[in-house]
């Protein structure tokens, strides 16, 4: 499964892409405006980094302007991937981007339908939001099961990127699970490499090694 990283902070992104174990990054409206920048010079800086998806969402939320705003984030960089919402007009321009080979990342997935619509037009990418289901009671992670399980079935080529992660438990479970995909804060993907007793063990060696006196070098 790869990872994404899910974030408009450019420092955050760059610590993350140097560790080599990062393969592309997400942003969204919300992610832009915390981050107080202009949204096509962040793209730009972003996909400067990396030859990775870079995922950039329309804002419009009609066809027209929609496919309008993805000519324009399409021209930052051949990497990028335009984001739409879940709705018939953006599957619809889902569709008619696909058709010129342009990646598509269909965000707000929140239903087996959903997938499957989007899956039907073509979309690169399919983003289920497994902690918001997860936040109405549901269970976020059984979606991407699910996706998983009509996409084999179908041979759909769509990839499935779990989205709203939560936690280091919810992208070992997407990664179980057979997402392609999970795009991640930089705190999460920070924890991933953390448990107590590789610290303490990190410790025990270091002050055993200390004793000795030696250095390697």
């Amino acid at each position: 499964m790869n990872i994404f990283i899910d974030t408009a902070d450019t420092s955050e992104l760059e610590k993350a892409f140097e560790t080599g174990l990062v393969e592309g990054c997400t942003t969204n409206p919300s992610l832009i405006a915390a981050s107080g920048r202009d949204f096509k010079e962040v793209i730009a800086e972003i996909c400067d980094m990396t030859d990775g998806p870079v995922s950039a969402e329309v804002a419009a939320t009609d066809y027209e302007t929609m496919m309008a705003e993805a000519m324009v984030l399409a021209e930052i960089a051949d990497n990028v991937v335009i984001k739409l919402p879940l709705t018939m007009d953006g599957l619809k321009a889902c569709q008619a981007l696909s058709s010129e080979e342009i990646q598509t990342n269909v965000t707000l997935c929140f239903s087996l339908a959903q997938a499957w619509m989007a899956a039907k037009a073509g979309a690169t990418y399919i983003s289920p939001f497994i902690g918001r289901l997860d936040d109405t009671g549901e269970n976020g992670m059984d979606l991407i099961h699910d996706i998983r399980a009509l996409y084999d079935v179908h041979g759909y080529e769509t990839e499935i990127l779990a989205a709203s992660i939560r936690s280091v438990d919810h992208v070992e479970q997407a990664a179980l699970a057979g997402a392609h995909v999970a795009t991640i804060p930089p705190k999460i993907f920070n924890d991933l490499l953390k448990h107590p007793l590789t610290d303490k063990g990190l410790a025990a060696f270091v002050a055993d090694w200390e004793k000795t006196g030696q250095s390697i070098l």
